[in-house]
């Protein structure tokens, strides 16, 4: 691609885009806070926020929080020009999402909720789904940077809807993990063998992706991060104070924060989001 793209975000949703986007042959202008992550980014042009935003049209933000985005558009804001598209995928507060859309259109700055289901090693394969609230005109504008890293996209609503979808899906994938180690966890107090467990459950009415993407991780304590337990947390927080808006019930979720919670103050929150099982086979060994 001729066009520059930029990229804000160099963590591990974001390494995985830039891998995706230069597999599409896109020329990627790339920064982050943390220095050692452009370094350890091949092939991305190292650059700042100001430089992205006076080359690049199309800006890819890949960040923890809205928060974050909001200092990252405040540091580009005398740089940023008319027609320039931002495309969030930070999984952050539609709320707060929606306002910063309101206010960028004004300036003539489309902004994108583009939020992702799927952790970085799906992003690196390009097996993720993309929710986007927004503009349609951006969202088909983009066409190009959905196809090279996701398998389906979803256009929702205006800014925010992106957003909100990823929380009902954090809801239910977060449940579905917490379900799977609690049976994995079962299964083994059973005296029953968690690989074939895991087995069975996986060729059975009871099956899920995520006894494919998260089981033999659970197993085998491997909680290398592809999506930090510490992250998901926060999207449960974020879910929870969505649901409380709107007065819809979360029995489910804030039993799951609370586990959550445990295991982030014992100090595994920067473990792969397999690291819930450890909250059952804790109290199982308790």
């Amino acid at each position: 691609m001729n066009e520059p793209l930029g990229l804000i975000g160099l963590g591990l949703v974001g390494n995985a885009l830039a891998e995706r986007f230069q597999l599409a042959r896109f020329t990627v202008h790339g920064f982050d806070i943390d220095p050692a992550r452009i370094e350890a980014a091949v092939g991305i042009a190292p650059s700042s926020t100001v430089n992205v935003a006076r080359s690049c049209r199309r800006i890819v933000l890949s960040l923890p929080t809205t928060a974050a985005v909001r200092a990252v558009i405040d540091a580009m804001d005398a740089a940023l020009q008319p027609g320039t598209i931002i495309l969030d995928t930070t999984t952050g507060e539609p709320d707060a999402m929606a306002a910063l859309g309101q206010a960028l259109d004004v300036r003539g700055i489309t902004y994108l909720d583009a939020t992702i289901a799927g952790s970085s090693a799906q992003v690196r394969t390009g097996d993720v789904t993309v929710m986007l609230g927004g503009d349609a005109a951006a969202v088909a504008a983009c066409d190009d940077i959905w196809r090279s890293f996701a398998r389906t996209t979803f256009h929702l609503g205006p800014c925010g809807s992106g957003a909100r979808m990823k929380l009902v899906v954090n809801l239910v994938l977060g449940l579905h993990r917490a379900v799977l180690a609690e049976g994995l966890s079962f299964a083994r107090a059973c005296g029953i063998d968690p690989a074939v467990a895991l087995e069975v459950l996986a060729a059975g009415p009871a099956f899920s992706r995520v006894m494919e993407t998260k089981g033999n991780k659970m197993i085998a304590h491997d909680f290398k991060p592809q999506a930090r337990l510490s992250q998901h947390l926060k999207d449960v927080h974020l879910l929870l104070a969505e649901a409380a808006k709107h007065n819809a019930r979360t029995p489910l979720s804030e039993l799951h924060r609370a586990l959550l919670e445990g295991l982030d103050a014992a100090g595994f929150g920067g473990e792969d989001n397999a690291a819930i099982v450890r909250a059952f086979e804790n109290q199982s060994s308790a």
